[in-house]
């Protein structure tokens, strides 16, 4: 117990800024996710060739790759981030394209009537899309959009490449001061907790929104 209250407040600290990367990629992923999934689906071959681009690029590289590019490339032609905005930046639109994908798989899934049955109801564009074809694609795609999440738990801990204080960095840290893997058994323990609160989470959105069927 001795051995655990040494380094537990290291490992509380680096999770406030696990957390921090969490949520501004949430926050900030899924309204670009939205918007490119948009993009895809443009009548305009410009947009849609520059926002498919873009989703190539992103899942086609590797996060920490992208993630050592916008923090040290970058700083090399003249544009420097401090840690925590190369970190948030990478995440973001790294995460975005995932999900614009999975927003599109949405879109496709809404049966045509519904734009026809919108537009004989005299309803505009961004009302048939905020009002009849949001809702529908978010209960579509709460599944899919839960294992990112639960995957954005884990890769969080790829912010530990750029020197970030995560709990994993906090654990390797107090591992070896300590010289003992109990570190890493509480930074396992931390990860599991967040996933499985995560997937409580969803799981019950997900019911909730079963009034959409």
């Amino acid at each position: 117990m001795a051995n655990l209250m040494s380094f537990l407040p290291g490992v509380l600290a680096g999770l406030k800024m696990t957390l921090g990367v969490f949520f501004i990629t949430i926050i900030g992923s899924v309204p670009l996710g939205i918007l490119a999934s948009l993009g895809m689906k443009s009548p305009y071959f410009t947009i849609r060739w520059l926002v498919n681009g873009y989703i190539w690029i992103m899942r086609g590289t590797p996060l920490l790759l992208q993630l050592i590019f916008i923090y040290y490339g970058l700083a090399t032609v003249g544009l420097p981030f401090d840690r925590f905005e190369a970190a948030a930046f990478a995440f973001i639109i790294n995460y975005a394209a995932y999900l614009a994908e999975i927003f599109r798989g949405g879109l496709q899934a809404v049966p045509q009537g519904q734009f026809d049955a919108a537009k004989v109801l005299g309803l505009s564009k961004t009302q048939t899309f905020f009002k009849v074809v949001l809702p529908q694609v978010i209960k579509i795609v709460v599944p899919s959009f839960g294992n990112e999440v639960v995957n954005l738990v884990k890769d969080t801990s790829l912010i530990y490449v750029i020197g970030l204080g995560d709990i994993l960095r906090a654990g390797s840290i107090a591992a070896s001061r300590e010289v003992t893997l109990l570190p890493y058994l509480l930074v396992g323990v931390i990860y599991l907790l967040m996933t499985a609160i995560v997937t409580l989470i969803l799981r019950a959105s997900e019911k909730r929104l079963n009034v959409w069927r």
